[in-house]
């Protein structure tokens, strides 16, 4: 027995040594260390050998097969450093081409009309102040004069995300403006100096959620900007002033700009502000409904009971407060017709700005 193991050694390893390709080296690791293998019958014959020389025909056999297996490893490693100096010789890369260019990333258009807003205020000297976006109702409605069962919520469709049944009237739910963030700016302005609070002059950039009919003018998902300003003797004529001069830096001198009177249950007196459609110059098309004017925004004058829930007495202060959505002035500014386009990650729409 002893004998056959040598001999098959042997053989296994005269015929490893006329291997030429790795297709010829996996049948030859099939023929000679595969489960029907000449050396694995040994071991399947143990059974019929004597029992006193088992040992030394296992030990035999065991060194036999671990001679394969690395001789095998060995012929494999030298086939691929074959094949890997012939692949070199044969297929050279000229290292002189140019390279691919990396295509270079860029910010969204809603995010540059953002950072414009944001600078044109930032010159007027507001700052920027950031709020959640999960806020609870009490913030998000009840405190900025909108009582539960109020009508004028219908107005503002909303992202439950916990059930009236756990919290009663003051569920959480994704919030339908930046406003909240007026009471949380207020409170922590006031907490400084509750006998004396100082001037707040802020904007609020973030995104807000509404459960909106999705149209060429409606998006469920959209960014806003709020602006506050409280102080003393402050009137609308501040108000109309600042959102002018905003609408000039915005869109060029010559801009033409209205307000309307309106409602919002958080200012008295409140007006709406719009920017002559330039996609149409005023003729009319759909999305401007035919007016010949956008709206950009909502303004009006702090109502008394939104300063007091915020810390500010309304005897001694007042102040005004605006909300505007940049993807309404970014399809101003590109002349873009569906609000639509900003979501939908189109890259043949995204790589014009």
């Amino acid at each position: 027995m002893l004998e056959k193991i040598k001999e098959i050694q042997q053989a296994g390893l005269e015929a490893l040594a006329a291997v030429a390709s790795e297709e010829a080296l996996q049948g030859w690791k099939v023929t000679h260390l595969g489960r029907n293998s000449a050396i694995m019958g040994v071991f399947k014959n143990m059974g019929s050998v004597p029992k006193e020389q088992r040992g030394e025909v296992g030990r035999a056999a065991n060194q036999a097969k671990q001679a394969l297996e690395a001789a095998f490893e060995e012929k494999a490693a030298a086939l691929k450093e074959a094949a890997l100096q012939r692949s070199l010789q044969e297929e050279r890369l000229d290292i002189t081409l140019p390279g691919r260019a990396i295509p270079r990333g860029r910010l969204h258009p809603v995010t540059q009309t953002l950072r414009e807003i944001t600078r044109v205020f930032a010159e007027m000297g507001f700052q920027v102040y950031r709020s959640r976006e999960v806020e609870t109702d009490e913030y998000n409605f009840q405190l900025l004069n909108f009582p539960p069962h109020h009508p004028a919520r219908e107005m503002q469709d909303s992202f439950y995300v916990q059930s009236a049944e756990a919290r009663g009237d003051n569920p959480l739910l994704l919030r339908t403006h930046t406003s909240p963030g007026q009471i949380h700016a207020m409170r922590q302005f006031a907490a400084e100096n509750p006998e004396n609070p100082p001037p707040v002059r802020i904007i609020l950039p973030g995104m807000c959620y509404r459960y909106e009919q999705v149209s060429t003018r409606y998006e469920s998902q959209f960014t806003q900007v709020e602006g506050l300003a409280v102080g003393k003797d402050i009137t609308f004529s501040d108000l109309k002033g600042t959102l002018a001069d905003f609408a000039r830096r915005m869109f060029g001198q010559d801009v033409r700009a209205r307000f309307r009177a309106s409602h919002f249950p958080f200012t008295e007196p409140s007006a709406e502000m719009d920017i002559q459609c330039f996609l149409c110059g005023g003729d009319g098309c759909q999305v401007c409904k035919r007016t010949g004017w956008l709206e950009i925004l909502g303004c009006g004058m702090v109502h008394p009971n939104v300063l007091r829930n915020g810390g500010y007495d309304p005897e001694r202060y007042t102040g005004y407060a605006f909300g505007m959505g940049p993807e309404r002035i970014t399809m101003l500014r590109h002349h873009i017709e569906d609000i639509r386009y900003f979501w939908a990650n189109d890259l043949r729409f995204l790589e014009q700005f």
